[in-house]
Protein backbone atom coordinates (compact mmCIF):
# COMPACT_ATOMS: atom_id res chain seq x y z
CA UNK A 1 0.00 0.00 0.00
CA UNK A 2 1.19 3.55 -0.24
CA UNK A 3 2.11 5.55 2.78
CA UNK A 4 -1.25 6.77 3.63
CA UNK A 5 -0.70 3.66 5.74
CA UNK A 6 2.03 4.67 7.51
CA UNK A 7 3.35 7.64 10.32
CA UNK A 8 1.16 11.01 10.11
CA UNK A 9 -1.11 9.31 7.90
CA UNK A 10 -3.53 12.20 7.87
CA UNK A 11 -0.61 14.79 6.69
CA UNK A 12 0.06 12.17 3.70
CA UNK A 13 -3.90 11.68 2.96
CA UNK A 14 -4.13 15.13 2.19
CA UNK A 15 -0.74 15.41 0.16
CA UNK A 16 -1.97 12.24 -2.10
CA UNK A 17 -5.09 13.56 -2.54
CA UNK A 18 -3.45 17.29 -4.13
CA UNK A 19 -0.44 15.32 -5.72
CA UNK A 20 -0.56 12.17 -6.95
CA UNK A 21 2.30 12.83 -9.40
CA UNK A 22 5.40 14.06 -8.44
CA UNK A 23 8.97 14.54 -9.21
CA UNK A 24 11.68 12.30 -8.59
CA UNK A 25 12.95 14.93 -5.86
CA UNK A 26 9.52 15.32 -4.12
CA UNK A 27 8.79 11.12 -4.23
CA UNK A 28 12.85 10.86 -2.53
CA UNK A 29 11.76 13.15 0.04
CA UNK A 30 8.62 12.10 1.72
CA UNK A 31 11.19 8.95 2.56
CA UNK A 32 14.23 10.97 3.49
CA UNK A 33 16.44 10.33 0.53
CA UNK A 34 17.66 11.80 -2.26
CA UNK A 35 16.03 12.14 -5.99
CA UNK A 36 19.32 10.44 -7.24
CA UNK A 37 19.34 7.60 -4.83
CA UNK A 38 14.78 7.04 -5.61
CA UNK A 39 16.28 7.26 -9.43
CA UNK A 40 18.36 4.51 -8.76
CA UNK A 41 15.98 2.22 -7.32
CA UNK A 42 13.34 2.88 -9.98
CA UNK A 43 16.61 1.59 -12.20
CA UNK A 44 16.30 -1.30 -10.38
CA UNK A 45 12.83 -1.68 -10.65
CA UNK A 46 13.20 -1.62 -14.40
CA UNK A 47 11.33 1.30 -14.47
CA UNK A 48 13.97 4.20 -15.67
CA UNK A 49 16.31 3.93 -18.09
CA UNK A 50 20.34 5.57 -17.23
CA UNK A 51 18.66 9.11 -19.41
CA UNK A 52 16.02 9.31 -16.27
CA UNK A 53 13.47 8.63 -19.22
CA UNK A 54 10.22 6.18 -17.75
CA UNK A 55 10.30 2.75 -19.12
CA UNK A 56 7.59 1.25 -21.78
CA UNK A 57 7.17 -0.84 -18.15
CA UNK A 58 6.97 1.88 -16.16
CA UNK A 59 4.41 3.29 -18.25
CA UNK A 60 2.47 -0.22 -18.82
CA UNK A 61 2.56 -0.13 -15.03
CA UNK A 62 1.48 3.92 -14.46
CA UNK A 63 4.19 4.33 -11.59
CA UNK A 64 5.30 7.22 -14.50
CA UNK A 65 3.70 10.05 -16.40
CA UNK A 66 5.23 12.20 -19.38
CA UNK A 67 4.42 15.63 -19.82
CA UNK A 68 5.52 17.91 -22.75
CA UNK A 69 7.20 17.52 -25.98
CA UNK A 70 9.13 14.02 -26.62
CA UNK A 71 12.38 16.35 -27.28
CA UNK A 72 14.96 17.15 -24.78
CA UNK A 73 12.13 19.27 -22.42
CA UNK A 74 9.66 16.49 -21.94
CA UNK A 75 9.02 16.11 -17.82
CA UNK A 76 9.03 13.08 -16.06
CA UNK A 77 6.33 12.69 -12.87
CA UNK A 78 6.18 9.62 -11.53
CA UNK A 79 2.67 8.08 -9.24
CA UNK A 80 3.28 8.40 -5.86
CA UNK A 81 0.76 5.53 -4.81
CA UNK A 82 2.54 2.84 -7.29
CA UNK A 83 6.50 4.58 -6.37
CA UNK A 84 5.73 4.45 -2.49
CA UNK A 85 4.62 0.74 -2.72
CA UNK A 86 8.04 0.13 -4.26
CA UNK A 87 9.87 1.97 -2.43
CA UNK A 88 8.10 0.87 0.80
CA UNK A 89 8.58 -3.01 -0.11
CA UNK A 90 12.22 -2.20 0.01
CA UNK A 91 12.41 -1.13 3.07
CA UNK A 92 11.74 2.52 3.11
CA UNK A 93 9.55 4.22 5.15
CA UNK A 94 7.90 7.91 5.08
CA UNK A 95 9.53 10.17 7.22
CA UNK A 96 6.93 11.44 9.86
CA UNK A 97 6.20 15.48 9.65
CA UNK A 98 7.77 16.30 12.83
CA UNK A 99 11.29 15.08 11.35
CA UNK A 100 10.61 16.77 8.58
CA UNK A 101 9.96 19.70 10.44
CA UNK A 102 12.58 19.35 12.43
CA UNK A 103 15.56 18.70 9.75
CA UNK A 104 14.34 21.70 7.86
CA UNK A 105 14.85 24.00 10.64
CA UNK A 106 18.18 22.56 11.41
CA UNK A 107 19.33 23.10 8.02
CA UNK A 108 17.68 26.69 7.59
CA UNK A 109 19.26 27.54 11.16
CA UNK A 110 22.73 26.55 10.50
CA UNK A 111 22.62 28.36 6.50
CA UNK A 112 21.64 30.93 8.43
CA UNK A 113 24.55 31.43 10.76
CA UNK A 114 27.17 30.77 7.85
CA UNK A 115 29.73 28.11 7.07
CA UNK A 116 32.78 29.06 4.40
CA UNK A 117 32.31 25.70 3.05
CA UNK A 118 28.54 26.19 2.67
CA UNK A 119 27.61 28.34 -0.36
CA UNK A 120 24.28 27.67 -0.58
CA UNK A 121 21.73 30.62 1.34
CA UNK A 122 18.99 29.73 3.56
CA UNK A 123 16.82 31.34 0.61
CA UNK A 124 17.36 29.27 -2.09
CA UNK A 125 17.36 25.69 0.16
CA UNK A 126 13.74 27.10 1.44
CA UNK A 127 13.14 26.91 -2.66
CA UNK A 128 13.15 23.17 -1.82
CA UNK A 129 11.00 23.35 1.29
CA UNK A 130 6.91 21.83 0.97
CA UNK A 131 5.12 24.22 1.22
CA UNK A 132 3.07 22.29 3.93
CA UNK A 133 6.06 22.61 6.22
CA UNK A 134 6.70 26.80 5.95
CA UNK A 135 4.25 27.22 8.59
CA UNK A 136 5.77 24.87 11.23
CA UNK A 137 9.39 25.55 10.16
CA UNK A 138 8.90 29.18 11.05
CA UNK A 139 7.42 28.60 14.42
CA UNK A 140 10.36 26.54 15.36
CA UNK A 141 12.97 28.77 13.99
CA UNK A 142 11.59 31.93 16.20
CA UNK A 143 11.01 29.27 19.29
CA UNK A 144 14.86 28.50 18.62
CA UNK A 145 15.68 32.28 18.31
CA UNK A 146 17.00 32.31 15.07
CA UNK A 147 15.82 34.99 13.13
CA UNK A 148 15.31 33.70 9.56
CA UNK A 149 12.15 33.33 8.03
CA UNK A 150 10.82 31.20 5.20
CA UNK A 151 8.99 33.62 2.68
CA UNK A 152 5.84 32.18 1.38
CA UNK A 153 5.76 35.02 -1.40
CA UNK A 154 9.19 34.64 -2.29
CA UNK A 155 9.18 30.38 -1.94
CA UNK A 156 6.11 30.23 -4.20
CA UNK A 157 7.52 32.59 -6.98
CA UNK A 158 10.74 30.64 -6.91
CA UNK A 159 9.01 27.11 -7.43
CA UNK A 160 6.90 28.14 -10.02
CA UNK A 161 9.47 29.15 -12.56
CA UNK A 162 11.34 25.70 -11.91
CA UNK A 163 10.96 23.18 -14.59
CA UNK A 164 9.65 20.17 -12.11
Amino acid sequence: MCCEEHVDTSVHRVMAALNPLLSLTDLGRIYGISAIHCGRILEQQGWRDRRGRPTPAALEAEAASCAGTHGQGRTVFWSRAICSELLESKGYAPMSRNVQIEQWTQLLEALQLGSPSISATPDQMAEEMPKELVEDVNQQLAVRGCSYRVSRHQRQASRSASAC
